[in-house]
């Protein structure tokens, strides 16, 4: 099995255009062609991780943060990335990085921390804007079913757990075609009427391309008519954090005890105890203090994630419970996602959890 058909199933669960423009996840290091003979999975790299694929033939590492993050000037081994580049180069290891992508899907990082925590009702904290586009296209109607049937397969039609959407009205077209045309149907020189359908349908932004040019290529016109509107709709299927509601009544003193059960967790830091029933959680995995006001606006009486500062347990002002688990702890079961998805595309393959813990913050 190749690389890249790794990567394909890992991007068909979480395409890397979902990043955030500040991050760097898809292939860090290596070559999507190279034939696999063992896959790592960790959250982090770092020089031990590299040394562990190597003893163990792994020459594919899947993590959720990626490796190459800031600018890099010099690949020197003065530190432990410019290290980690080296190692990986020189042993011909593969780095594939997940982050802001799999923390933006449904079922990604904080809709995992919900399913240890086995929460019900799911629904995204923060709906991500500004996500969908849509097209609507002008083609004869001889050829409609065609062009449909091409959109839908290139990704578009599909909103929540419908797919193939789109609506079409039928019309009239005009045009006339210059000397330097082959026209489809009419004449040079003459204007020809043709009955047309147009189809409207939706599809995320980064699909575009792909789209654009399954449209061109299965349309039978030699100049295309097509609109592209941008779109204000929010998703219900890409954002960042979750809220769940708990299965069973449980007390603030409870959850955080099964918090500190389920996540491993020695210490949690938290903001005043408000001595009232939780009835709705809100998480997110990694640093999600900025989504402390959405918690709040949901209706959570909890809100449970990682790297709050001092200044950000003040915004709870009694109306909610800020709890920070730790950055490593909240995304630690990333890897059960990798893995799963990897395992499906082919349940045979050598696939390893990294044995070594990563997290850079230890407690006394």
């Amino acid at each position: 099995m190749k690389i890249k058909e790794i990567i394909s199933a890992l991007e068909r669960y979480a395409p890397s255009q979902l990043q955030e423009n500040y991050d760097n996840t898809g292939l860090n290091i290596g070559n999507i062609n190279n034939s696999i003979t063992g896959i790592l999975i960790t959250i982090d790299i770092t020089p031990e991780v590299i040394n562990e694929a190597i003893k163990t033939n792994c020459n594919l590492i899947v993590s959720h943060h990626p490796l190459i993050f800031n600018n890099i000037k010099h690949i020197t081994g003065a530190n432990d990335i410019e290290k980690c580049i080296i190692l990986a180069i020189q042993n011909n290891i593969s780095i594939y990085c997940g982050h802001t992508s799999f923390d933006s899907v449904k079922n990604g990082v904080s809709h995992k921390i919900c399913e240890k925590l086995e929460l019900t009702d799911l629904k995204i904290l923060k709906n991500k804007e500004n996500y969908f586009k849509k097209l609507a296209v002008f083609v004869p109607i001889s050829h409609a079913e065609q062009l449909r049937k091409a959109l839908f397969e290139a990704g578009a039609g599909n909103i929540g757990n419908y797919d193939q959407c789109s609506f079409n009205s039928t019309g009239l077209g005009s045009f006339r075609a210059g000397e330097d045309t082959t026209p489809f149907v009419g004449k040079k020189g003459t204007i020809h009427y043709e009955e047309e359908i147009k189809i409207e349908t939706i599809f995320p932004k980064h699909l575009q391309t792909k789209l654009i040019n399954s449209m061109l290529k299965t349309h039978p016109y030699q100049e295309v008519a097509f609109d592209i509107y941008n779109l204000e709709n929010k998703s219900d299927f890409i954002g960042f954090g979750m809220t769940g509601i708990p299965q069973k009544n449980i007390t603030e003193i409870e959850i955080l005890d099964l918090l500190k059960n389920k996540f491993n967790i020695s210490s949690i830091r938290h903001s005043k105890l408000l001595n009232k029933p939780i009835n709705k959680i809100a998480v997110c995995g990694g640093s999600g203090a900025s989504l402390i006001p959405n918690a709040i606006n949901s209706g959570a009486d909890i809100y449970i994630t990682s790297d709050i500062k001092y200044h950000e347990y003040f915004i709870a002002e009694n109306k909610i419970l800020l709890v920070d688990i730790g950055h490593y702890e909240s995304e630690q079961f990333t890897k059960e996602i990798f893995y799963d998805i990897i395992m499906k595309k082919n349940p045979n393959f050598a696939v390893r959890f990294s044995k070594i813990i990563t997290n850079p913050i230890k407690n006394y």
